[in-house]
This record gives structure tokens, C-alpha cells and sequence, in this order.
């Protein structure tokens, strides 16, 4: 496949908290990196990203619950992080990105799967669940949701829509720190900046934005209600745990706990953070994620 970036291994060099062994797998032609650690055997716990980080968003989080016996898979979604990068934003959409992580998961054989997920992690992972039901176990959400074009967007989105796709500036490394209570680090800026070394890969990123879904004639909406009633169905644990500083997502787990039967009785968490609540809050989410599996062992 042509107009494909791949960002050099020399960009990942002495990343901050980040020891992990990269792995590989093809998916439509296109190489994918991913992290895997915890005994291959045991529970899967599947970490997906959003915008527009990478794998590195989860280190924090990734050895304590590999630590409890799980087997924590971080992949990078295509245009991401050690992941190959079309370079032209039109090759780009929702159903792409939704068919990648399918394919993902077949070609790793997951079952039994704890999917968290948060920002366009959720908007992923969410469908990709509903869509394949039988090979997921719970969910945890973190500022995230599926939308369908029927609810109203927060203005914040769409100036984040405009800057993503006119800017010609685009810095990731301080577009996460913006996104946090707390500040980053130099060496952290750059581990987020370290995936797109040059004006081509940045592609993947600027493209999210307009994929959402914000209107109901949207080429995803049905796909998204189709996922919905799945979920309105969901009796697998769902466990939700949100920044309360998050300007996107801010009440989304209202609805998610009220419309997802799965949710009800679950240790639900606000805490103190913005939009990147794993660099907020890593510890909470460590907590919501083996809440989550041990009410799928309690529920067994």
C-alpha cells in the first residue's frame, strides 16, 4: 500500500517509564504495534487510546494490572504511536479504524476481553464490543462515549475541530499537557510528540476530529445505534470513571450508567482531572479496571 509512514525506531529511543517490548501484527496490509505484558494465559485487558495519543498514555497503568495476573494488550491505533501512518486524511474513517481493531483482535484470537478505552478509544472500542459481543467481558470507560449525531456537541469540540484539521501548527506533546490538570514533563512532551517526526504522520490525528459523528445523517450513525442497542441490552459489568475536569465528555457517564444495564451497582468514579485522565489519574483507573473484573468472577 502506498503513502504509508513509518515512523523510525530511533524516535522511541529513552522513553520516560515506557520498558515495554514491542510487538507487531498486519492488519489490512498494515503493520501495527502493540504492547503486551502479564501472562499470556491470563484474563485479557485491552487499553485503547484516543486523540491523539498513543500506548504511551497507558504506562502508568499497564504493570500494576499485569501485575495482578491479567494480560494487558496496548496497541496503537493505525496512524499512531509505533503504528504505520497513511499520509493522506481522506484515507481516514470511523469504519476503518473500527475494521483495523476488529481485525486486530481476530488475528490475536482475543477472548474473554476487559476493554478500556477513553476518547476515541470509546467511540472504537464501544462499537467494536457491541459488534462482537461474544468476545468481550466487561468495559471500562474513561471520558469517553458513542455518539449517534442526535445529542447536542459541546462548543469546545468544534473549536478543537477547526484547530485539528486548519492549524498548521499541531503540537502534540502540548496539546495532551493542555489537556491535563497536572503538567507534563519535557521528556513526556516529547514521548507524545516522538510518533510524527515529520508533517505526513500527523495525518491519523488531524483526521479524528472530523470523523465524529455530530449530525444524524452522519455516515456512522446507524452503525452507532445499531452498537447502541446492543448496549441498552449490555449485562456484562460496565464501570465508568471520568474527570471532572473534562470539558468533551463531562456528564457522558450519566448517561452511559442510566442507559447501559451492566452499569447499575457498579463502583462508579469522578475524580480530580481533565480530559487525559490517565496522566491525571492512573491510580482510580488501575482501581475501576480490577473493579471490573472482579464483578465479571462474582457475576460467574
Amino acid at each position: 500500500m502506498k503513502d504509508i509512514y513509518r515512523t523510525p525506531d530511533s524516535a522511541f529511543e529513552q522513553l520516560p517509564d515506557y520498558p515495554f517490548t514491542p510487538h507487531y501484527v498486519e492488519v489490512d496490509g498494515l503493520r501495527m504495534h502493540y504492547v503486551d505484558e502479564g501472562p499470556q494465559d491470563g484474563p485479557v485487558v485491552l487499553m485503547l487510546h484516543g486523540e491523539p495519543t498513543w500506548s504511551y498514555l497507558y504506562r502508568h497503568m499497564i504493570g500494576p494490572v499485569a501485575e495482578k495476573g491479567y494480560r494487558v494488550i496496548a496497541p496503537d491505533l493505525i496512524g499512531f504511536g509505533k503504528s504505520d501512518k497513511l499520509t493522506d486524511i481522506q484515507a481516514y474513517s470511523y469504519l476503518r479504524h473500527v475494521m483495523w481493531m476488529k481485525l486486530f483482535v481476530e488475528r490475536l484470537a482475543l477472548a474473554d476481553i476487559t476493554l478500556v478505552c477513553q476518547d476515541w478509544g470509546s467511540l472504537i472500542g464501544l462499537r467494536l464490543a457491541a459488534e462482537n459481543e461474544e468476545r468481550f467481558a466487561g468495559l471500562v470507560v474513561g471520558n469517553g462515549f458513542l455518539p449517534t449525531g442526535d445529542d447536542r456537541v459541546p462548543p469546545a469540540f468544534y473549536l478543537w475541530r477547526t484547530f485539528a484539521l486548519y492549524s498548521p501548527w499541531f503540537p502534540v506533546g502540548r496539546i495532551v499537557d493542555a489537556g491535563c490538570l497536572r503538567k507534563l514533563t519535557a521528556e513526556e512532551l516529547a514521548a507524545y510528540d516522538a510518533p510524527f517526526p515529520e508533517r505526513p504522520a500527523l495525518a491519523g490525528a488531524r483526521a479524528f476530529p472530523r470523523l465524529v459523528p455530530t449530525a444524524p445523517n452522519n455516515a456512522a450513525t446507524a452503525a452507532n445505534r445499531a452498537a447502541w442497542k446492543v448496549l441498552e441490552r449490555w449485562q456484562k459489568p460496565l464501570v465508568t470513571c471520568f474527570g471532572k475536569q473534562d470539558p468533551i465528555f463531562r456528564g457522558a457517564d450519566t448517561r452511559l450508567q442510566e442507559k447501559v444495564p451492566g452499569a447499575r451497582g457498579m463502583p462508579h468514579q469522578r475524580v480530580r482531572a481533565g480530559h487525559f485522565i490517565q496522566e491525571d489519574a492512573p491510580d482510580e483507573l488501575v482501581k475501576a479496571i480490577l473493579a471490573c473484573i472482579e464483578s465479571q468472577s462474582a457475576a460467574a
